[in-house]
C-alpha cells in the first residue's frame, strides 16, 4: 500500500505506513518530468467557469445552479461539464448549451481567473525540471490563459483536451509524453486536484501528488491514496529536487 505524504509547511503527515525519512526533513524524491494539471492547480478559475455556466443556463430558461456544484462538475472535461449543469431537461439543447458556454466563457475567462499563490515561484524553482501541462480543458482556452498569466514560458508543451484522442485519466494520454521526454516512471510526478489527476497518475504507473487548495473536496482526494499531498503549490520544494 502506498504511503501518503501530507505537506503542511515545515511539518510532515505521514499517512499510510512510514516513510523513509533524511535528515531532519524528508528525503527528496528526484524527478525528471513534471506534469502539471490546469484549472485548480495553476490558476484559480472556478468562479469564471461557473459564470459561463449559469449564464448558459439562465438563457436556455434552466435554473441556475450553485458556484460550488458546478465547480464540483469541472475536471471531465467541457462536455461533461455542460451535460452535468443542464441535466436530463436540457439534453436536447446540448450543442446550444456548448455554443453559448463557449461564447461566454471565451470573453470571460479572466474575469477573476488568477495564478494561486506561489505558482510562479514554485516553476522557476523547478527551471531545470521538464514541466507539462495536461489538462481536460480545451487548448485554445487553457493557451489563451496561460498566456495571459504569463505562464508558457515554463512549460515545455500544454496538452489539452482537443490535443490528443485521449482525456485523463486515459494513460494512453500519458505514456507517449514520458517517452517523449525520456523519462522513466518513476521520475515521473503527476500533480493536480483532481481525482483525474491522481487516476491518470495510477493508470500510467507513475506517481501522483494531490494538491489539496483547489477545487477538488480534499477528502475526495485524499481517499484516492495518492503518493505525496501538499497544502500549497510551493511545498512540492519539500518534496522534489
Amino acid at each position: 500500500m502506498a504511503t501518503t505524504l501530507v505537506i503542511k509547511g515545515d511539518v510532515v503527515y505521514i499517512l499510510k505506513r512510514n516513510f523513509k525519512l533524511s535528515g531532519s526533513g524528508v528525503g527528496l524524491r528526484t524527478v525528471d518530468l513534471m506534469v502539471f494539471d490546469f484549472d485548480g492547480t495553476l490558476v484559480d478559475s472556478g468562479e469564471d467557469i461557473a459564470a459561463s455556466v449559469n449564464h448558459t443556463l439562465k438563457i436556455l430558461g434552466v435554473p441556475e445552479k450553485e458556484t460550488d456544484t458546478i465547480i464540483h462538475y469541472i475536471g471531465d472535461g467541457v462536455q461533461k461539464l455542460i451535460e452535468k449543469s443542464i441535466g436530463p431537461e436540457g439534453r436536447d439543447r446540448y450543442q446550444e448549451a456548448m455554443e453559448i458556454f463557449s461564447s461566454h466563457y471565451a470573453r470571460h475567462m479572466l474575469d477573476t481567473t488568477t495564478l494561486y499563490r506561489s505558482v510562479i515561484e514554485t516553476l522557476s524553482h523547478f527551471q531545470e525540471k521538464k514541466k507539462i501541462v495536461i489538462t481536460n480543458k480545451r487548448k485554445y482556452f487553457t493557451l489563451t490563459i496561460a498566456e495571459s498569466l504569463s505562464l508558457t514560458e515554463y512549460f515545455e508543451e500544454i496538452i489539452g483536451a482537443d490535443s490528443t484522442p485521449y482525456k485523463k485519466p486515459d494513460p494512453r494520454l500519458l505514456h507517449p509524453v514520458i517517452e517523449r521526454y525520456h523519462s522513466a516512471s518513476d521520475k515521473t510526478i503527476v500533480i493536480g486536484d483532481g481525482i483525474n489527476d491522481i487516476l491518470l497518475a495510477k493508470n500510467a504507473g507513475v506517481q501522483s501528488c494531490a494538491l489539496l487548495n483547489g477545487l477538488t473536496q480534499r477528502d475526495t482526494l485524499i481517499s484516492l491514496n495518492p503518493d505525496f499531498c501538499c497544502e500549497d503549490i510551493s511545498e512540492l520544494k519539500n518534496l522534489f529536487r
